[in-house]
């Protein structure tokens, strides 16, 4: 397997993975427009040979693919499965132990090896050494976007307790002092955050350290959630077929594996502003205060190179990780959250808003009728674990006679909708936590969830078309502000809506639409209807209408219903009325510069490095 980068180019160049920039390309937008245009083209990976106003190169794209991120993990991927297999079920050892023997050599040969000094290739540098890469407009400055972030345990102090995590990390910009300074970026809940408080508590700094670059499998180890008890250092040896090296240097672990290392302390209570950032939900997330490290050291080896990937809408290069995280990991989902089959996070809502999930329902055999039980607790579970707890939609159901899959997005969402009973399946959490990334909330953190609950018989057909009905309201716009029906996808209808100024408003012209549909009589076939700025956008595709519907919505101020009413706490309706449009506090969007965009088009023309590739 490959030892650092420059393995892994001189393999991936050699089978037709990876093309060479050589003309010089300017970090500020241009390396990331670059990398987006050839990412959508289903492109190989691209050095950057010359990255202006640095002297070393960049590499982006490496994980662009899935099966280019399987080829490299070749040699030992399905050893690196065994191991995980063996934490979530341990039983397999005592059935077949011997079937488990090279799978224990693995492991084994996976643990860390401590050095005793820095490799004579590592070199002291500054922070405005390393190629400043700005993606996109609006951002606050230049960002690490694959970023290894070590911290160890103040109480538990050593690598076997530390924690690898990828937080993004901002190097300039706003008002950090360069080359002194640059913000962390990650939840409490994190490792790197346990490790603050407790650092905290004690009154001392913590003690963190960066890495960049390395075998790809460092890179992914950083993104793992691994079962409790398996390091992400032994995690990154076995999947990288070569223990994981380091040293202490003034008191900081050193990667002798990576090509960047940045060592320094985050105080108890220093924050300073950090982003804007344009990020994976398709958004900008905004300045925050966030915890601020001071710069120690930083050190590059001779030749270094610096991986980057660009985040944004869904797809990108990240949604490769979540495939690769999904196909190591297997079942481990089955073990954490007993009676669960499968549970998918929607990577066209960005991810952490929407879930879907199969689970298991055994409560109905003792039920007259058909209904969700055990399905509720289940979905209490998922969304108390981990990054599940992040996500604010969750659409949950059981096998009954038809195999479902929840990648089959409209399949799994039409099973969901010729089931559910709307005046008794939907369930709130309110003022509760949500993902830090999304404005769609009440504050920053702060916002609700519900849970679509699904289980028993066919109740409904679904139109596959718009209704009358709705047709009806363009015929009286006089009486109407909601025009433009179109269909979405079976029981789915979007309409526009005027733009929208406050949910006072909202409030008064989302109930004029329900006394309008109201008169038109029972409208069972279309379960769902979305009130948008522009439902011929939302229509064009089941990725737009995905991406629209769950992250420009809060469940508890944004949905509605025909017929809505409250009976002992509980909210019930007979059609469900989701509010999507833009709201004044929403983040912005993510938009590519017009000019960058033309200017990287000499990238692509005939006998440039990237010609064709478009």
């Amino acid at each position: 397997m490959y030892r650092n980068l420059e393995e892994t180019i001189i393999d991936l160049e050699k089978e037709g993975h990876l093309i060479r920039i050589r003309e010089e390309v300017d970090p500020y937008l241009e390396m990331a427009a670059i990398h987006l245009k050839v990412y959508e083209a289903g492109g190989p990976a691209l050095l950057f040979e010359k990255v202006k106003g640095s002297k070393y190169r960049a590499l982006s794209n490496l994980f662009g693919t899935v099966e280019r991120s399987k080829y490299i993990f070749r040699k030992t991927w399905e050893t690196t499965q065994s191991v995980i297999a063996l934490r979530n079920d341990p039983f397999k050892a005592l059935k077949n132990p011997f079937a488990q023997i090279r799978t224990g050599l693995a492991a084994s040969k996976a643990l860390p090896l401590k050095k005793s000094a820095l490799p004579a290739s590592f070199q002291e540098i500054s922070i405005s050494d390393l190629p400043l890469i700005h993606h996109w407009p609006k951002d606050g400055g230049a960002f690490i976007t694959l970023p290894q972030v070590y911290s160890e345990d103040p109480e538990k102090p050593g690598i076997m307790n530390a924690n690898l995590g990828m937080y993004r990390v901002q190097l300039d910009g706003n008002d950090y002092k360069l080359n002194q300074e640059i913000g962390m970026h990650y939840q409490i809940h994190r490792g790197i955050g346990v490790h603050q408080e407790k650092a905290r508590r004690k009154g001392e700094p913590l003690k963190v350290s960066i890495f960049i670059g390395g075998p790809p499998a460092h890179t992914l180890s950083a993104v793992m959630p691994l079962p409790e008890g398996l390091s992400e250092m032994t995690f990154a040896g076995m999947l990288a077929g070569r223990r994981f090296r380091y040293s202490y240097v003034d008191g900081y672990c050193i990667s002798h594996d990576a090509d960047f290392v940045i060592t320094g302390e985050i105080h108890p209570g220093e924050t300073k502003p950090e982003g804007p950032f344009g990020d994976h939900l398709g958004y900008y997330s905004l300045t925050h205060p966030f915890p601020l490290m001071r710069v120690h050291k930083v050190y590059a080896k001779n030749n270094a190179i610096w991986p980057f990937t660009v985040v944004g809408r869904p797809p990108q290069e990240d949604t490769s990780f979540g495939a690769l995280i999904h196909e190591l990991t297997g079942d481990a989902i089955q073990q954490e959250i007993p009676g669960v089959k499968e549970v998918h996070a929607v990577d066209a809502a960005g991810v952490h808003p929407l879930l879907f999930a199969i689970g298991s329902e055994r409560y109905t055999p003792y039920q007259e009728v058909k209904e969700p039980a055990e399905l509720l607790t289940i979905a209490n579970r998922i969304l108390g674990t981990g990054q599940l707890s992040l996500a604010k939609y969750l659409f949950i159901t059981a096998e009954d006679q038809i195999p479902l899959d929840t990648h089959k997005e409209v399949d799994f969402l039409t099973y969901i909708l010729e089931r559910i009973d709307l005046q008794r399946d939907i369930h709130f959490q309110t003022n509760t936590t949500i993902d830090t990334l999304d404005y769609t909330g009440t504050g920053l953190n702060r916002g609700s969830k519900v849970i679509f609950a699904a289980y028993g018989d066919k109740k409904r057909d679904l139109c596959k078309e718009v209704p009358k009905e709705l047709r009806e309201l363009e015929k009286v716009k006089e009486k109407s502000d909601f025009s433009n029906p179109r269909w979405v996808m079976p029981g789915v209808v979007a309409l526009e809506g005027p733009a929208f100024t406050t949910y006072e408003k909202a409030d008064i012209e989302i109930k004029e639409l329900t006394t309008a549909i109201q008169k038109k009589g029972s409208l069972s076939s279309c379960p769902m209807i979305v009130v948008c700025d522009d439902s011929n956008y939302i229509s064009d595709s089941i990725s737009n209408f995905l991406w629209v519907t769950f992250t420009r919505s809060n469940p508890s101020h944004d949905i509605y219903g025909v017929n809505s009413f409250y009976k002992y706490k509980h909210w019930g309706c007979d059609n469900v009325i989701l509010d999507v449009r833009t709201k004044p506090h929403h983040a912005p969007p993510l938009v590519p510069d017009s000019a960058v965009e033309k200017k990287v088009e000499r990238f692509f023309e005939k006998g440039a490095s990237l010609a064709g590739l478009k």
